[in-house]
């Protein structure tokens, strides 16, 4: 299983649409960066837990976005949706510098030359 390592510059804050979001290829999977009306920014695998929905084109409301497909809403912060619903993508750690320069602990493959 992949671990998260260590910061990685994905992006400028400004590349984040408010209430909406941005994808970023990485070498283990797709990364979707939310950025919500509060001004806060998560991230997480583009991939809903139903039918593997793209999240990223999906609408951010508060701190969920609901799954373009079928309306599954997955909770921002954790991965996990919400509801009746069951299942969890994968959440990862954000920070965003005082710079604007938003990081992502991206997960490091396995096999992978350190």
């Amino acid at each position: 299983m992949a671990q998260d390592t260590s910061p990685t510059l994905v992006c400028h804050l400004d590349d984040i649409p408010e209430k909406g979001a941005r994808r970023v290829p990485t070498a283990a999977f797709e990364v979707a960066l939310f950025r919500t009306s509060d001004g806060s920014v998560f991230a997480l695998r583009n991939e809903c837990p139903h039918k593997k929905g793209p999240l990223s084109e999906g609408i951010v409301h508060g701190h969920s976005v609901t799954c373009p497909l079928h309306n599954w809403v997955i909770d921002l912060k954790t991965g996990q949706a919400m509801g009746a619903d069951e299942g969890c993508t994968h959440a990862l750690k954000v920070t965003v510098g005082e710079d604007g320069k938003v990081y992502v602990a991206l997960p490091a493959l396995e096999g992978a030359a350190a």
